[in-house]
């Protein structure tokens, strides 16, 4: 799922191509993609690109007369910026939206399609879309410490609920846990002043670091490598491979539709976390489903 840093640059490359360009036209190739009626989808034609926002994990174009293009890739929901008048690639292709100088395409792989995209007239419409979680990048320590600890959970999930923090997934939080030397499920009750001092950092340098490598591999071309598996993370996606501050192996946990890395040495005081045990600590604290982890 495209989290913090992939919206940012995102949003930076349609900034270059869209802003203050007028919308040409509106194509839906899935109705289901469609998530509003009133105002109807093809209402942003005609209008230009005064604004664009993040809003937790959703692309919002700001149009003229107060309209609101609102974009959530979900997992497997990506954006293309292709020549204009591009055909909508059949099986993966969801909308397309025209401009003078080139087509945004929503495109999204497999066959269940979560990717939405929503027509909102008014800001506080848009804003009723937002979960709720701070910014972590615009807090205070004071204020991270008290949205972690507002609900006694379990770190990896405090960190991808967006009722408690706007824009972190599946992906960065193992990056930001392996970086504060936390585990994953030690519960946000029992962290002390030092800890959570160590997770605010980590989650401002992860983010910020992560969001300048993003921009730099991208320059001034479109990012067509959204993916959370990089190369050169620590541990999401690294199962069995050497941690690169210590060299332990890189361990995993699979439950319900998500997987947590993390480094028994670094985080854990050399602890295997077996997935049975986890499910047993986590239980009502983890979703049992993307559509329940959004939502």
């Amino acid at each position: 799922m495209p989290e913090l840093p992939d919206i940012v640059v995102y949003l930076e490359a349609l900034d270059a191509r869209v802003t203050g360009e007028t919308i040409n036209d509106v194509r839906v190739g899935s109705p289901a993609v469609l998530r509003t009626y009133d105002p109807p989808y093809d209402a942003p034609v005609g209008k230009k690109v005064t604004s664009l926002h993040r809003v937790g994990k959703r692309v919002v174009f700001g149009l003229e007369d107060d309209l609101y293009i609102v974009i959530h890739l979900m997992v497997a929901g990506r954006l293309r910026w292709e020549t204009p008048g591009k055909p909508i690639p059949r099986k993966v292709g969801l909308a397309a939206i025209d401009f003078d100088d080139g087509t945004l395409i929503l495109t999204e792989q497999g066959t269940k399609k979560r990717a939405g995209i929503w027509i909102m007239s008014g800001w506080d419409a848009v804003l009723g879309l937002d979960r709720g979680g701070v910014e972590p990048l615009d807090v205070s320590r004071g204020e991270f410490g008290e949205a972690l600890r507002a609900e006694n959970r379990t770190l990896k999930r405090a960190l991808t609920d967006p009722r408690i923090f706007s824009g972190i997934g599946n992906a960065y939080s193992d990056e930001i846990l392996w970086s504060a030397r936390l585990s994953p499920v030690k519960r946000t009750a029992q962290m002390t002043d030092d800890e959570v001092a160590r997770l605010h950092d980590a989650v401002i340098t992860s983010l910020q670091e992560w969001t300048s490598r993003l921009r730099a591999d991208v320059g001034e071309g479109w990012p067509t490598k959204v993916t959370a598996f990089r190369d050169d993370m620590a541990v999401h996606g690294k199962f069995g491979q050497p941690c690169p501050r210590c060299g332990s192996k890189v361990q995993r946990i699979v439950y319900s539709d998500n997987e947590t890395n993390y480094c028994a040495t670094c985080q854990t005081e050399g602890k295997l976390l077996a997935d049975r045990s986890l499910s047993r600590l986590l239980k009502d604290d983890w979703p049992k489903t993307l559509e329940e982890l959004e939502g």
